[in-house]
């Protein structure tokens, strides 16, 4: 009986070694083989120039630009999707349209629970200043959501419409971050680290923070909350008391939206467009015109190649650190 159940803690520890074996191996073969992919992708555009990847073109005639405000808000991965936020493609977008005498407005099409607090606010920024130089519209549509960072950029626009079933608001900002602190102590684990000062290390996973430091962050985020109430007030014409009241961090029907002066009309994608060119006084067949993603030769050979390449325990417990306990500032709806 000994020696069945030595033989049984035998195989199981060597199962036990060779899965953690194959997964680390795999994440190393992995990682290197997308980190060679990116390289090569940098290599060829320093050579070639950027033109090779990425190209926003406007169509010869007249149109309405519309920016797809889709997904989180961030920076532009260096292998892009064609699913995902192109931050750096929709600036590059607006720059076209300004310098064009066939634009004649941008609608913001905004599907996005939000994101970053800095290319929000570039964005936004962008759009404002587009307005000042061309004198042209801006209109925005609410999809399916349209929060936090997603309502921000929307506050560039001069009328707000939006699907009845929209979900809005949650005008706010929040800090995440993961203490693992707890389970460290659990394993016998202690986190260790040699800093410049006492707050250089705050928040890392293995450390409480302290009463000062919880007082850095909310500082912070005092501060890009005022921002917001900001923008707000001055995009919907609201005093900032009344835009306080609101911005709680709550999210709104599109009803409940519209009661509150947060947009203007409750319509499908369609009127919302016919509305746009009625009240400019534009040609009825207008284009209403979204570039596409730009996406490479390049950049779809690396989107096949993430999506076969597995994913191991390493991984995907990066992706949560990443997407919930990253520390970042962000106009967002969790």
């Amino acid at each position: 009986m000994k020696n069945k159940q030595l033989v049984s803690i035998i195989i199981t520890g060597v199962v036990i070694v060779t899965v953690g074996v194959t997964g680390v191996l795999s994440n190393v073969i992995s990682g290197k083989l997308m980190a060679n992919m990116k390289q090569e992708k940098s290599v060829l555009s320093s050579f070639w120039g950027d033109d090779l990847f990425s190209e926003v073109e406007l169509p010869e005639k007249d149109h309405i630009g519309i920016i797809n405000i889709v997904g989180e808000i961030g920076p532009t991965d260096v292998v892009t999707s064609e699913d995902e936020y192109n931050h750096d493609m929709y600036m590059e977008y607006i720059d076209k349209m300004e310098e064009s005498k066939r634009n004649k407005g941008i609608l913001l099409y905004v599907n996005s629970p939000g994101g970053s607090v800095y290319q929000s606010d570039e964005l936004y920024l962008r759009l404002m200043q587009y307005k000042e130089n061309t004198n042209r519209p801006i209109w925005a549509f609410f999809a399916d959501q349209a929060c936090s960072g997603g309502y921000y950029i929307a506050m560039a626009a001069d009328q707000i419409y939006a699907n009845r079933n929209a979900w809005t608001g949650s005008i706010g900002v929040i800090v995440s971050l993961i203490n693992c602190k707890g389970l460290f102590d659990k394993l016998g684990v202690k986190e260790i680290d040699i800093t410049s000062g006492k707050n250089k290390a705050m928040g890392s996973m293995g450390l409480d923070l302290t009463e000062e430091q919880r007082d850095i962050l909310q500082s912070l985020v005092d501060e890009s909350y005022d921002q917001f109430v900001e923008i707000v007030a001055k995009g919907r014409n609201m005093s900032d008391s009344n835009v306080r009241t609101l911005a709680d961090g709550r999210i709104y029907s599109a009803k409940q939206a519209k009661e509150n002066g947060l947009i203007d009309e409750i319509c499908d994608i369609e009127e919302a467009k016919a509305a746009f060119v009625s009240q400019m006084g534009l040609d009825e067949d207008i284009e209403f015109y979204a570039p596409e993603n730009n996406i490479s030769i390049f950049d779809t050979l690396f989107i096949k190649a993430k999506s076969i390449l597995p994913k191991s325990e390493i991984d995907l417990a990066t992706d949560i650190m990443e997407n919930r306990g990253s520390g970042v500032l962000k106009y967002y709806a969790e």
